[in-house]
């Protein structure tokens, strides 16, 4: 029985999604673009009216015309908006498309109460001149034009169709501030700041409201799959794709049934979620640029061509057509695929395996990758009792020909983590062995990381095991221990990078806002001695650390090339966040020295506790001093309570956070595990002990004076810092430094210094900042010319 070809069935049950009104991105952008435009135009106007602009771009063409023509057009043109609006209004009221309407009227309002904002703002600088005798009040004598911008915010929203209506609409616009403009009452800039609210306000609208889902038009459908000979009975609504293209089924008058794909250049579903992968993924790790419907649709036939090519039996493109300006219709052959999720891991024999390993050699031997295996794309497509089921891929539309290397291992380390999921790692491995060998499979270890993975079955890994990844790196490690284990850079931007940029973004603001009316030519006037004996203490910096390496070291170090490894240190230091490129050029040295590898890092690690165990005391000591102005009867400034609640709040956040307790664990364990024996080791050797804990302490009290006496350099006998206060700032300031993911802690340690120097020491802030910047150029910047001399020396005598 057939049902007439203009009937829609019921959708399938439990296939059919509801539809959602579908927002566009780009008017999101659209729209904050707008909103920043205005605001930078609204502050540009205002300075330029404030120091007196033109205010008349029509006087000789007003000249020309009787003013009461103008207002005769004028109100005539008003009347007709007001006449066409309500027509839309009523015609979409009568057709009950709600959504329809909402959209516009929300556009207009917006636009009107922004244009009656920017008039406010503008009352005091108004962009036009007086306005015509005998023109009533209110009526185009503000800087803006209120009934402009809604009415252009109306029109760009209004429900789709009506093409007479809507030509009228935008002629009456431009009337409406033509008149305007040539009446005087106001300008062409502020014309064509009212068309960008207009605008920027219905951007808004369409993305806030979204558009309305207009019914299939499955008459449309029918016409065109009759131009390529496919005659349909009915049409079944099967729900939407993972980016949101409604899919169909027609079953054909021969008797088969196809599957219908409409894609619309209106729907951008998953749009977020590519600009995401294509700003923090690189290269071919990243999804393709979203195409237009066209490029999409000639994509999904190549594809299936080319799989076919290859061997594989993807289904069939059967018709390419339009529906509508912005509307493909896309027809193939319907898959009949059961997904591996539908399986139990019992049905998952070793022989359809190795045929899906087949399947996938055979496309990648033309080039071709699939990417995008899932649960969905990878399954069986045929289920007879009697006969074993068939291995089968579809969902090639993600794909690509010509695919490089890195694509087709991409594909090898999705095809095995998939089967992993669904009978283990062991059954997995195996499987990718024997059909690719050991050598092909432990070439993916690199690649076996979420990034890297299909979206889908990234968003499965983390739903049931985020720990399969792990457990497949180390069984290929223990199956070819000489493949390379170090991951693969599939990110453009990590999340440390972002962090980076953002604190440093924060630290340059506070910057600016602390130099803000600070006279920077006062560096040239320091104090050259005080400035020579802060170089000393700079210096001394140097072999304190020496001192304290060599005293924690159970190995002979020489002296001037221990002290070259820091000044490498510093070198390094530049570009790798506060404290790191020390650790990783000392462990490098100490190695290099003849020490034991895990020895090294107990040593490195070793040096790094004693630091802590002599800032954190002396941070606290003299916090408790600052303030006070007598050795007896003293109590705690506030500074002390202040120090310890960020000091406990910070370590309970990284405490009881898992995550980022997992990450200071794993990146403090390989340093701290050996400690304690260590510790113990050197207690038993006072000398070393000495030299190690007196270089420790020498190091902190040469920083303190040296920023002591780059603020003397500058400061006036009014204005000398006490010692203990300058000591406070710098240990908070290295605190904070260290903690800061920027290089050298760059930014951070000048803003907390200066921050430091003003509200702790009472520094002035014409003092502090030529102070900190002599301070931060004698300690971090002028050891990386020495540092890069060192660095080389060492590198070549192969000693780092």
């Amino acid at each position: 029985m057939t049902t007439t070809p203009t009937d829609v069935s019921a959708p399938v049950p439990g296939r059919r999604r509801s539809a959602r009104a579908p927002r566009r991105p780009v008017d999101l952008l659209l729209g904050a673009g707008g909103l920043i435009l205005v605001l930078v135009v609204l502050i540009l106007v205002s300075d330029a009216m404030a120091e007196g602009g033109p205010t008349d771009d029509a006087s000789q063409l007003r000249a020309v015309l009787p003013p009461g023509f103008l207002f005769v057009v004028a109100v005539g043109a008003n009347l007709l908006l007001l006449v066409l609006v309500g027509y839309v209004v009523l015609r979409t009221l009568i057709a009950g498309r709600v959504r329809d309407l909402v959209r516009p009227i929300v556009a207009a309002v917006s636009a009107y109460a922004m244009t009656s904002w920017v008039n406010a703002e503008l009352e005091s600088a108004t962009l036009g001149a007086a306005p015509l005798p005998g023109l009533p009040d209110d009526v185009l004598t503000a800087a803006t034009l209120g009934y402009v911008a809604a009415g252009i915010g109306f029109t760009r929203t209004m429900p789709t169709g009506q093409p007479r209506v809507r030509s009228l609409l935008w002629g009456t616009n431009v009337v409406v501030a033509a008149t305007a403009v040539t009446a005087g009452v106001s300008s062409i800039l502020a014309v064509l700041f009212t068309v960008l609210v207009g605008l920027t306000c219905a951007a808004l609208a369409r993305y806030a409201i979204g558009v309305g889902v207009p019914p299939p038009a499955t008459g449309r459908i029918l016409d065109e799959l009759r131009r390529f000979d496919l005659a349909a009975d009915r049409i079944l609504p099967d729900g939407t794709n993972e980016d949101g293209d409604p899919r169909f089924l027609a079953d054909l008058t021969d008797g088969r049934r196809i599957e219908l794909w409409v894609l619309d250049s209106e729907n951008t579903s998953g749009f977020w979620r590519r600009l995401r992968d294509l700003l923090f993924l690189r290269g071919p790790v990243a999804p393709p640029i979203l195409y237009g419907v066209r490029r999409r649709a000639e994509h999904a036939a190549l594809m299936s061509v080319a799989a076919r090519e290859a061997g594989v039996p993807a289904p069939r493109v059967l018709a390419l057509g339009e529906l509508s300006p912005g509307a493909v219709l896309l027809s193939r052959e319907r898959p009949r695929v059961r997904g591996l999720a539908t399986l139990a891991p019992a049905r998952i024999t070793d022989a359809l395996l190795a045929e899906l390993w087949g399947l996938l050699a055979s496309l990648h031997r033309r080039r071709v990758a699939h990417g995008d295996l899932n649960e969905a794309t990878v399954g069986i497509g045929r289920e007879d009792p009697d006969e074993a089921p068939t291995a089968a891929l579809v969902g090639f539309d993600h794909g690509s020909v010509a695919a490089p290397q890195l694509r087709i291992s991409l594909d090898i380390a999705a095809l095995l983590t998939l089967v992993a999921l669904r009978v283990g790692v062991e059954r997995a491995v195996a499987s990718a062995v024997r059909a690719l060998g050991v050598e092909a499979t432990a070439a993916v270890l690199p690649l076996l990381q979420a990034p890297g993975l299909p979206p889908r079955l990234r968003a499965e890994l983390r739903r049931t095991d985020r720990t399969l990844l792990g457990r497949l790196r180390d069984h290929l490690v223990s199956l070819a221990p000489e493949a390379p284990a170090e991951p693969a850079r599939l990110e453009r931007m990590r999340p440390r990078t972002i962090v980076s940029v953002v604190v440093a973004t924060v630290v340059g603001l506070i910057l600016v806002y602390q130099l803000a009316g600070a006279d920077l030519a006062t560096v040239r006037h320091a104090d050259p001695v005080w400035a020579l004996i802060a170089f000393a203490m700079a210096t001394t910096c140097m072999f304190a650390a020496a001192m304290v390496l060599i005293g924690f070291v159970p190995a002979p170090l020489p002296w001037w090339r221990t002290v070259m490894a820091q000044y490498a240190g510093s070198f390094v230091r530049i570009v790798a966040p506060a404290g790191l490129g020390s650790i990783a050029i000392n462990t490098r040295f100490v190695i290099k020295a003849g020490v034991p590898t895990s020895l090294a890092l107990s040593a490195v690690g070793l040096t790094q506790l004693v630091g802590f165990l002599v800032h954190v005391p002396l941070l606290l000591v003299c916090a408790y001093l600052t303030g006070t102005s007598y050795w007896t009867g003293f109590t705690p400034s506030p500074t002390v309570a202040f120090i310890c609640v960020l000091g406990t709040a910070t370590v309970a956040a990284v405490l009881l956070h898992p995550r980022m307790r997992r990450s200071v664990s794993q990146r403090l364990r390989p340093y701290l595990r050996g400690v304690l024996p260590r510790l113990l080791d050197v207690l038993q050797r006072p000398v070393s002990l000495l030299l190690g804990v007196g270089g420790m302490v020498l190091l902190t009290v040469a920083f303190v004076l040296c920023l002591h006496f780059s603020v003397l350099a500058f400061a006036g006998p009014e204005n000398v810092p006490s010692l203990v206060a300058v000591a406070v700032v710098f240990l908070a300031g290295n605190a904070i430094g260290s903690a800061a993911p920027t290089p050298g802690g760059l930014g951070a340690v000048e803003a907390a210094l200066i921050g430091g120097l003003t509200a702790v020491a009472g520094v002035p802030a014409g003092v502090a900042l030529p102070a900190v910047l002599l301070f931060r150029v004698l300690t971090f910047w002028f050891p990386v010319l020495p540092g890069w001399a060192s660095f080389s020396h060492l590198q070549r005598r192969e000693a780092i």
